[in-house]
């Protein structure tokens, strides 16, 4: 049986994980056959960092994969290491929760290209050199197909479930696309099966601030030891943008002004303007720029459909998963209207989907916030699959 992830360690033929202390240098394994990419390099090594909560049932078929959003990293559900801040879902995962570590075995991992300890562009090479803008591009398959060598280095024969929001739920409807006899239950959420146009063009404006930055160096800032932070800060301000929605901006800020003083004079700034400023200079100080651009580009690599003959039911025809698809009313990144088209492609290939659609007017955020309806609808799919797979509660 596999203890609890805060102290685990293992050792397999030819692998070895290592649990590290302290926190900044990442629970992590390492595979030193390393990754085949969809881009047709190979990556020498392969190192994938990770937390883990609850504990792995004798079977071993208690396993939950949550996989995260573009800026997301491991610590789902214990305080950051570098921030402090609590687990970007523990109102999702832990004790007595949606994600119950009571009952379940939950694993996340850093995607690959991430800057938290897996393998991307702030990693060195193993000549002792950083790989910056050498590495390789990367696909969500790339990202699954490391989550995978992971699982199986656990022992994992098949996961229970897995579940992810944003590009999280991207990784999900890969995993149950590539392994389906390896994923009981798939929950993706506000999510779809490719990167929209609209999604690329946004992602692109803030790729572009990054390379305007003067400190990025053509993707070789860490030899002077800088950053691009206004580059990198901008972004995110951007991406944050498409987070939330115009509901929710103006309920959080409307047009007010961050000192309240009255009239605005050139260089006061509105309290949403504050927001995104504090959002980005937040942000720069837990991010790599580099795995930044490498995250962005894999997202809009991602289209189900292009991989499977231009029909999305493809990819799921003859699937043993069950899936649970959730949406958000007012999340205009992934709409509604896509996560239909989802749930469309998977009865045209006779799998067993659930879908949820959550009103809210938090935006595409709203995976990650309180919201009860989410919760229970998670919650609930979770139990009736666990009792269909013989999972008891403790």
């Amino acid at each position: 049986m596999v203890a609890e992830g805060m102290g685990l360690c293992l050792c397999a033929a030819g692998m070895e994980q290592t649990e590290t202390r302290p926190p900044s240098e990442h629970t992590h394994v390492a595979f030193g056959d390393g990754l085949a990419l969809d881009c047709g390099e190979h990556l020498p090594e392969l190192v994938v960092a990770y937390r883990s909560y609850g504990r792995l049932n004798a079977d071993r078929s208690n396993a939950v994969l949550v996989c995260h959003a573009l800026t997301g990293d491991q610590y789902v559900a214990e305080h950051h290491p570098l921030t402090g801040k609590p687990g970007w879902w523990d109102a999702v995962v832990g004790p007595g929760r949606p994600v119950d570590t009571d009952r379940f075995f939950v694993i996340c991992a850093n995607v690959l290209g991430g800057c938290m300890g897996s393998t991307g562009p702030r990693s060195l090479r193993p000549d002792g050199r950083l790989w910056g803008t050498d590495f390789p591009p990367i696909t969500i398959r790339d990202m699954v197909r490391a989550q995978k060598r992971l699982v199986e280095h656990l022992g994992i024969r098949r996961l229970f479930a897995v579940i992810g929001g944003s590009m999280g739920g991207m990784q999900a409807l890969q995993w149950a696309a590539s392994y389906p006899e390896s994923v009981f239950a798939a929950v993706p959420v506000a999510t779809a099966s490719y990167h929209s146009a609209q999604n690329i063009a946004f992602h692109e404006v803030g790729r572009q601030a990054i390379f305007a930055d003067p400190d990025y160096q053509d993707g070789r800032y860490w030899e002077s030891g800088r950053i691009p932070a206004r580059g990198l800060a901008v972004a995110r301000m951007c991406a944050h943008i498409t987070y939330l929605s115009e509901q929710a901006l103006t309920r959080k800020f409307g047009r007010r002004l961050q000192n309240a003083s009255g009239l605005a004079v050139f260089g006061e700034m509105f309290e949403v303007e504050s927001y995104l400023r504090h959002q980005g200079s937040s942000f720069v100080r837990r991010f790599d720029a580099n795995s930044y651009l490498t995250i962005t580009r894999a997202m809009d690599y991602f289209d189900l459909a292009a991989d499977h003959g231009g029909d999305v039911a493809n990819a799921f025809r003859g699937t043993p998963t069950r899936f649970l698809l959730v949406s958000f009313s007012s999340d205009w990144l992934f709409p509604t209207a896509e996560s239909r088209t989802m749930v469309r492609a998977l009865n045209r290939a006779a799998a067993n989907v659930s879908f949820v659609e959550v009103s809210t007017d938090k935006g595409h955020d709203a995976f990650l916030l309180d919201e009860p309806d989410f919760h229970r609808a998670l919650a609930g799919f979770l139990a009736g699959c666990a009792e269909h797979a013989g999972i008891a509660a403790r």
